[in-house]
């Protein structure tokens, strides 16, 4: 049982209210995972979401590139909910199951293309740690160009910040679900 239950609607301030309806009229369409944490401190939630919302929606990286970045992130952290959240939305951008399993299992992934490769190495070093070598930095630079490691990077942030929000608050899998990590 998650450490912390999201506010009930019926309680919420009106700050909370207007931070709900921005989540539940957007493209998440539903408030899951950190945001119903978040939605305690609608302070930190509207900005939180907004940022969220630009990482899986509106960054220059390829959705499929997008979610290996985001597994990795949640391997790393070891963070189930976000693991199980964004794995299914990896095999539906095109990710392939076997480099999922590589990244659960922590070996080295069996990827497709240069892009794939990089974004995963680039993320694992990141969050492993705290910052990339010099070489590194250059290849995912010139694989990825300027807007796409930028991008890279706040994914990365972003998704720290889910983990460590999941993991704290131990939120819960959905019933059924066994954690795979």
């Amino acid at each position: 049982m998650a450490r912390l239950a999201p506010p009930e609607l019926s309680d919420m301030s009106d700050a909370q209210k207007e931070v709900a309806e921005a989540i539940l009229s957007g493209p998440r369409a539903a408030i899951i995972g950190p945001l119903g944490f978040w939605l305690h401190r609608p302070g930190l939630a509207a900005p939180a979401q907004e940022l969220g919302a630009y990482c899986r929606f509106g960054s220059s990286l390829p959705t499929r590139l997008s979610e290996i970045a985001i597994c990795t992130v949640a391997r790393v952290w070891s963070a189930q909910f976000e693991w199980y959240a964004h794995k299914k939305m990896a095999l539906d951008a095109g990710v392939s199951p076997a480099v999922l399993d590589a990244i659960r299992d922590r070996t080295p992934p069996p990827f497709a293309d240069a892009q794939e490769a990089i974004c995963h190495e680039f993320s694992l070093v990141a969050q492993r740690d705290r910052t990339v070598p010099a070489e590194l930095y250059e290849r995912a630079l010139s694989i990825l160009g300027r807007d796409g490691l930028v991008d890279l990077v706040g994914i990365n942030g972003y998704y720290a910040l889910v983990s460590l929000t999941l993991n704290v608050f131990d939120a819960d899998l959905p019933e059924g679900v066994e954690p795979e990590m």
